[in-house]
């Protein structure tokens, strides 16, 4: 398969997608030649982004602040539904200690947090 070699095949690449996305809907049949051309171009632009622009995988600690964020909390709030100290959340948070297996398990009902990623696997 072709792919994008350089910053400007992939801003031309990014340009295009966007002129075909009106062409294009869920009802486009896979052999329209705008699905196809869309469907290409969208592969070798993930393909170039994976490589030039990564996207890390998020900490549990950017996790915890993210939901915190979502759900409205304070530290102090959080401490209480998880049912911990404010200074054992302040370590969690700054990343100074490791959740126990039960408070593990805490996190992730109380905040609807998949276990693997509280768990890190």
């Amino acid at each position: 398969m072709a792919q994008i070699k350089n910053e400007e095949a992939y801003r031309a690449a990014l340009k295009r997608i966007d002129e075909l996305l009106p062409l294009v809907n869920d009802n486009t049949p896979s052999t329209d030649k705008n699905y196809l051309e869309l469907d290409m171009l969208s592969d070798m632009v993930e393909e170039y982004e994976d490589i030039h622009y990564p996207i890390g995988k998020p900490s549990l600690v950017d996790i915890i602040k993210l939901r915190m964020y979502e759900m409205g909390l304070t530290q102090k709030k959080l401490s209480e539904m998880l049912q911990i100290s404010a200074s054992t959340l302040s370590e969690l948070i700054s990343g100074k200690r490791e959740p126990t297996y039960q408070l593990a398990r805490t996190i992730s009902t109380q905040l609807n947090i998949d276990p693997a990623i509280v768990l890190g696997v």
